[in-house]
């Protein structure tokens, strides 16, 4: 017969190894993100600006090298699109896709576009060993 102490003792180890397991896959993982070291990262770039023809769009951004916070210089800028129609859901979310690269010193894309449709522009530094900047401000342009 067993005494009621050491089924006391058995309950209570395993509740605390259901605790234990249970809880290890807790919480939510984000995506992997390369450890910052000070100063070693990429500005992002600033005053994206667009210019629209009939068929067309010409984004432009300036990029400053900051001394003290970010000095690594980048190789390239990476450009995202998202496009949505004008009917839309307002809010709904929507999803930026790489659509050019355009290597330094070049500050300038060219991208086609279409009526009836909402661009989204942002564009991304990138330099050595695949580092990269936060995005720049989105810019919106609606085409009706």
């Amino acid at each position: 017969m067993t005494h009621p102490k050491n089924v006391f003792i058995l309950f209570l180890i395993l509740m605390c190894g259901m605790i234990f397991f249970g809880f290890q896959g807790c919480g939510k993982k984000g995506p992997p993100v390369l450890p910052v070291i000070k100063g070693e990262k990429i500005a992002a770039p600033f005053d994206l600006k667009y210019v629209n023809s009939d068929k067309e769009i010409e984004l432009t951004w300036n990029h400053k090298v900051d001394e003290k916070e970010a000095f690594v210089k980048p190789e390239s800028f990476e450009i995202f699109l998202a496009k949505q129609t004008f009917e839309s859901c307002q809010g709904c979310p929507f999803e930026f896709k790489k659509i050019g690269v355009v290597s330094i010193p070049s500050k300038r894309f060219v991208t086609g576009i279409e009526k009836g449709y909402k661009y989204y522009f942002r564009v991304q530094a990138k330099g050595k060993d695949n580092i990269v900047s936060e995005v720049s401000e989105t810019v919106l342009f609606e085409y009706k």
